[in-house]
């Protein structure tokens, strides 16, 4: 079982106050191994864990490229620590620019935005080379932490010091949690990474417990937030639970962050507690993550819901004004303008060029297209430098941010309560 550690501090910093240069006793936890422990739910959690599940693959159907061609933006806040990200936070407007930028140029972005937007790439490929892989290792999970902190090389690789959570920054004495000692924290990972590459439970289950272990370990001096968040990403995909969906939990989690402590709390059992309380622990984190998991498949419907509401709107305003302009007959399935409208939910930020490259036509087609979308008020037009302009899907966009902002309250519903955590500004209407 899991055990609390004593330990003493003994403080080596200068020139900061004296309540930061303490020295005294403290205590570090170390988590139970994972390979070969026996883990078994209650009759009744384990029921919901089945339904849960089966609401998780059902976003795997049809309507699985809606949800996943706007992923990137929903959860791009995985991409970089949004404590290292001065001033308002970047919309999905500009994040599609600034992804722009990396084949056009584009004038006025922030540098918020082109931060985000560089990340973006970087982490989706580390995940899906984790998710990909057939045995994890701490090599792949230090390129996945390397990856989200791309711009912090002093903090890569397995930390060597002791650190903690909360309380002052230079003693771990007034600490909210103290991780295990640097010592330990190699065989840990090996083990966790173990039990992650495997399937001893179920894929809910599972995700729940890496991800409660790794930010138990915090095996990183920073980061080990997002990297545990990319975790539960990277177990759903690897067990088939989520293949092309994205599933928003970690928005869920961030929004929920009194729940979510007080899980980690139950999670980190003592050994000195009552038998049948290591059971119970790991139940109440697996049970609040399985109902953040339930909360994050109803939110992904509704997205999905919402952006079948903007494509059809779309179709209507093309059919209203190609009715202007005397052209009555339907919009061919292999026109340009039609593939347009297609994957503007994956690309909402085009140029002539951009759309010629992607849809293999001249430019004078891709420009037509793009002209009669903005004529039909689908898309508007931004000029990006001299003598260029992108085409932007602005509802779509919009749409994206009031998601973002809608996931960040408590109860879904901003009329009802604010945002918890930093978002992007409302759309201006």
């Amino acid at each position: 079982m899991g055990q609390w550690h004593p330990a003493c501090w003994e403080s080596d910093v200068t020139g900061v106050p004296r309540r930061e240069r303490r020295s005294g006793e403290y205590r570090w936890y170390q988590p139970d191994l994972l390979v070969d422990r026996p883990r078994l739910v209650e009759r009744e959690l384990a029921r919901r864990i089945a339904q849960v599940e089966r609401r998780i693959r059902s976003l795997d159907g049809p309507d699985a490229d809606v949800l996943s061609s706007v992923a990137r933006f929903l959860l791009r806040s995985e991409a970089i620590a949004s404590s290292r990200i001065e001033g308002v936070a970047p919309s999905a407007k500009q994040v599609a620019l600034a992804e722009l930028s990396s084949s056009e140029q584009v004038h006025g972005l922030s540098a918020q935005a082109r931060l985000v937007a560089n990340n973006l790439t970087v982490v989706q490929e580390a995940s899906g080379r984790l998710a990909d892989t057939d045995t994890i290792t701490a090599a792949n999970l230090e390129r996945l932490h390397a990856a989200l902190l791309a711009d912090e090389s002093r903090l890569h690789g397995i930390r060597t010091r002791q650190n903690w959570i909360g309380g002052a920054d230079h003693h771990p004495l007034d600490a909210e949690f103290v991780p295990p000692a640097a010592e330990h924290v190699p065989a840990l990972v090996a083990d966790l990474l173990d039990y992650a590459s495997g399937a001893a439970d179920s894929p809910l289950v599972q995700a729940a417990v890496v991800h409660a272990q790794f930010e138990t370990i915090h095996p990183f001096s920073d980061g080990n937030g997002r990297v545990g968040r990319a975790l539960i990403h990277t177990v759903l995909t690897r067990r088939g639970l989520t293949t092309t969906a994205v599933l928003p939990i970690s928005l869920v989690l961030a929004t929920r962050k009194e729940e979510y402590v007080r899980g980690l709390t139950d999670y980190r059992f003592e050994q000195a507690s009552a038998a049948g309380t290591e059971d119970a622990a790991i139940s109440a984190w697996v049970s609040m993550f399985v109902e953040a998991a339930d909360d994050a498949v109803d939110q992904s419907r509704r997205i999905i819901h919402d952006i079948h509401e903007v494509r059809a709107d779309w179709e209507q305003r093309l059919i209203d004004h190609r009715e202007t302009q005397g052209r009555r007959r339907a919009l061919r399935s292999d026109s340009t303008t039609a593939h347009i409208l297609d994957a503007l939910p994956s690309a909402p930020v085009l140029t002539v060029r951009t759309t010629a490259n992607l849809f293999d036509v001249s430019p004078k087609a891709a420009s037509a297209a793009l002209d009669e979308l903005a004529a039909a008020e689908i898309l508007s037009t931004r000029s990006i430098a001299r003598g260029a302009r992108a085409f932007v899907a602005d509802d779509l966009l919009d749409l994206i941010t009031v998601a973002e902002r809608r996931l960040a309250s408590t109860r879904f519903d901003t009329r009802e309560s604010p945002p918890v955590r930093p978002v992007p500004a409302r759309p201006q209407t």
